[in-house]
């Protein structure tokens, strides 16, 4: 099989409360520009080229899609991306915004939104995708904030008023998910994690979401200390012997062991690349050895 015949479903499903998903998603972090995300100097993506990358995830199965209205360039925002590429929306896609950190229209980065600003930026959320609710939104903890209880509360206020379905948290520690857990259902938690970048703390979130039937989606499976630059550095030979044994990218053999983690992982790499996108969609197919997996963990 090629990359261009392998569907999003070859990774299997797992839900969100009572949204199913295939356990490959996209992630559109990297669509509004070239190179790293955020920088105040990266160039705005090429329009075309990134609706078309939406409409080839959605042709290839991808039906969970991770956005949030800060991520933006000069010219390009994914929400207003995503809108463009696919409203009307297929009745099956899910689309996952995060609210909390905030942006001013220069990019510059500003503080954690307050509790009782959280709504606005639940509105602007339906307002750019053009939607009249949220299928789910994830609250992103910064640093700057140590409870989540009052943040998350007031996501479960709007959770019960129908602007949002289901309710995830992100960047937490394992205390966090008991206190989100105590208002409301949480579906996701999204934390980074990856052959490179196992914190103990995302690694027993993993396994405490295991145990709840919680979702666990990590970031920058594929970047992994690179985070906003992307991939840095060489490859360690553990990842380049199990590419060559399956005829895959080192990309590719990331995404595998990230899925391989457990059925409750979903991944959600990003690309502006359709090529890339292809590879990433057939990631899911590839099935690794118990020796595979101990190797890979190593070159951690």
């Amino acid at each position: 099989m090629t990359p261009e015949t392998i569907t999003a479903a070859a990774a299997g499903t797992w839900s969100l409360g009572d949204l199913i998903v295939n356990r490959m998603g996209f992630g559109a972090m990297r669509l509004p520009q070239t190179g790293r995300a955020f920088a105040a100097d990266a160039a705005p993506s090429d329009r075309g080229r990134a609706v078309a990358v939406l409409r080839r995830a959605v042709e290839l199965g991808v039906n969970h899609i991770d956005t949030a209205a800060f991520y933006f360039s000069a010219l390009r925002s994914a929400n207003e991306l995503i809108n463009t590429a696919l409203a009307p929306y297929p009745d099956d896609l899910v689309i996952v915004t995060k609210v909390g950190p905030s942006r001013d229209p220069s990019g510059e980065w500003g503080p954690t939104a307050r509790p009782d600003q959280l709504r606005g930026q639940v509105e602007e959320n339906l307002r750019q995708l053009g939607r009249d609710h949220l299928d789910v939104v994830n609250l992103r903890r910064q640093q700057d904030i140590e409870s989540i209880a009052e943040h998350f509360g007031a996501l479960a206020e709007l959770r019960d008023a129908g602007l949002i379905r289901q309710l995830g948290i992100s960047g937490v520690k394992p205390e966090h998910l008991a206190e989100a857990q105590a208002i409301a259902p949480v579906v996701c938690v999204q934390n980074s994690y990856s052959v490179a970048v196992r914190q103990p703390e995302s690694h027993a979130l993993l396994r405490a979401c295991g145990e709840q039937g919680i979702a666990f989606v990590p970031f920058f499976a594929i970047a992994g200390t690179g985070r906003h630059l992307g991939k840095t550095g060489p490859d360690p030979e553990e990842l380049l012997a199990v590419a060559r044994a399956h005829g895959a990218t080192p990309a590719q053999i990331l995404l595998a062991w990230t899925l391989h983690q457990g059925p409750h992982i979903l991944a959600i790499p990003g690309t502006g690349n359709p090529d890339h996108l292809a590879e990433n969609v057939a990631a899911g197919a590839i099935r690794l050895s118990g020796d595979e997996l101990a190797s890979l963990s190593c070159a951690g």
